[in-house]
């Protein structure tokens, strides 16, 4: 689905991605590990086109999307979800999840989108009328999943969802996003939380100092005695 092809990318004259190589499949969830600093968000902000790499291809789909715009790639089906929810905070949860169909083809499902994500998230339905300042710190990273799903995803980016977020609202973003794979979605999750990420994860990517240094099964990058020293603490 996704060729991440010699992708090397910077700021100013600071290089922060250099030759990333790595492919995603359909159907798969593909995680992105590293320590800050290493790339994982500038690596997502080139694929979702919110930044211009200076070599290197990305094909979604068999076609060349490296120069495209990032609205034009939400229409072609990849949805990225940010660090830090990035929501509408004086509008309602409503009015945020309808601003996630604003392209023609979600608009025709719109009604579709909203059940299918209430049905995620119980909590927005009750909720739904409520602006999206008021929410705790769980409920607002729901909301922007929620969101990111009514642009009916064909890949979906979640940039660190569970940050911030206490243990249990952890386990049911999770529990979520392996749902959402098990119904189809295709999912390249950035996680802080590495052992819960890998644990979910057909496979994983090591990302150190915007190179890619690892690339296996999640559970075998698990066991990985780079992985489990340098990650996990063992």
């Amino acid at each position: 689905m996704l060729n991440v092809r010699g992708i090397s990318a910077q700021y100013g004259r600071a290089c922060v991605l250099s030759d990333v190589r790595f492919d995603v499949q359909e159907r798969e969830i593909v995680s992105v590990i590293g320590a800050n600093g290493a790339g994982k968000s500038t690596l997502v902000k080139v694929i979702s086109g919110m930044l211009r790499p200076t070599e290197g291809q990305i094909i979604f789909r068999g076609e060349d999307i490296t120069s495209r715009p990032a609205h034009e790639i939400v229409l072609l089906g990849i949805v990225h979800i940010p660090e830090g929810r990035r929501l509408f905070s004086e509008m309602t949860v409503l009015e945020n999840l309808l601003l996630g169909s604003t392209h023609a083809a979600a608009r025709k499902h719109r009604k579709e989108g909203l059940e299918h994500v209430f049905s995620l998230f119980p909590i927005l339905r009750d909720r739904r009328s409520q602006q999206a300042s008021t929410l705790s710190g769980g409920e607002q990273q729901m909301l922007a999943v929620a969101r990111g799903l009514m642009s009916m995803p064909r890949l979906l980016i979640l940039d660190e969802p569970s940050l911030g977020l206490a243990p249990r609202v952890v386990t049911e973003i999770l529990n979520v996003i392996r749902s959402l794979n098990e119904g189809g979605l295709t999912v390249l999750l950035i996680e802080q939380n590495v052992r819960h990420s890998l644990a979910i994860s057909d496979r994983g990517i090591v990302l150190e100092n915007g190179a890619v240094v690892l690339v296996d099964r999640g559970e075998a990058l698990l066991s990985n005695e780079h992985t489990r020293r340098a990650y996990l603490g063992a």
